[in-house]
């Protein structure tokens, strides 16, 4: 059963938990797409219909024909229809698939959540007619479609999101100098991974993309044991990509480990700052239409 227009769908229907119960990922992306849309479709920023793509606010010199005086009367703002003409664009996903993403201290693991994101926003992207494109990484590239339009290209991507698996250690290095080698044009870049690298090498890595006129939106995502474990005794842990382990405390967890965590967010943020980019903490428990209306407020801003 679909949703009647401009009744919101409850938080508990997009929940990952409940996504994950979903027959495939085309069902999920369409779930959370219609949920976010039937629920945002009085905004005066995201204005989505079969007829128009998206509002952008009125310039001097704009045709008055298309001012949407509905949503002047409730704001007192005046805005205008951009169609789907006017918002082409292209999207390229870089989704890591690398041994860590594999995590999970519930029932779904950060890598299926980044799917579920993935798939979202392709099938938001070919939804508005822009061009999707897809890189898969771990240590080296398992996967790319470069970015099209072309009719069943929506149905490949998500395919190639389907059959992720975790692999083996990560390489942010790999996808970005791919992204620069083959992609070609101005557009969106969406990277989506918990992160575990150094900042300044992601700092090196984002910069060139910037340079070449991209817009770039990191997700980062992380489990809420990740953030904020919860220890009642001494445990081993072992790192999933390097093989390593370590004896931990439940002191250490709730203490030094919750700061040293904290200051690597802290600086992957100052990173992407410093290079252009947008940085987006996402906790894998959070409903995914939120997470789509940060990457829709990203679109906005750099509209």
């Amino acid at each position: 059963m679909s949703p009647s227009a401009g009744t919101a769908v409850p938080q508990h229907l997009l929940a990952p938990e409940t996504l994950a119960s979903l027959a495939n990922l085309e069902l999920v992306a369409r779930a959370v797409v219609t949920g976010f849309l039937t629920g945002m479709h009085r905004s005066p920023f995201f204005g989505f219909s079969q007829e128009f793509a998206e509002y952008r606010a009125y310039a001097e010199g704009d045709d008055p024909r298309f001012v949407d005086w509905n949503v002047y009367a409730r704001t007192e703002r005046t805005y205008i229809k951009r169609y789907i003409g006017e918002t082409n664009t292209r999207l390229v996903i870089l989704l890591d698939a690398s041994a860590s993403m594999g995590f999970a201290s519930g029932k779904v693991s950060k890598l299926l959540y980044g799917k579920f994101l993935a798939a979202t926003l392709a099938y938001l992207a070919a939804r508005q007619h822009d061009a999707v494109g897809l890189i898969v990484f771990d240590d080296q590239i398992r996967e790319h479609r470069t970015a099209s339009s072309r009719s069943g290209r929506l149905h490949g991507v998500l395919h190639a999101i389907d059959r992720v698996q975790p692999g083996t250690g990560t390489d942010l290095t790999i996808p970005f100098e791919r992204f620069r080698e083959i992609e070609k044009g101005r557009g969106l870049v969406a990277v989506i991974s918990d992160f575990y690298c150094d900042p300044n090498a992601l700092l090196k890595s984002v910069q060139p993309l910037a340079y070449q006129g991209q817009d770039v939106i990191l997700f980062q995502l992380l489990d809420p044991q990740e953030l904020m474990p919860q220890l009642k005794e001494s445990a081993l842990l072992e790192d999933m990509e390097s093989g390593k382990s370590m004896e931990v405390s439940p002191i250490y967890m709730s203490s030094l480990y919750r700061e040293r965590i904290a200051a690597h967010v802290d600086a992957l943020n100052k990173a992407a700052l410093g290079a252009g980019a947008d940085h987006r903490l996402v906790t894998i428990t959070e409903p995914l239409d939120s997470v789509l209306r940060s990457y829709l407020s990203f679109r906005h801003r750099r509209g």
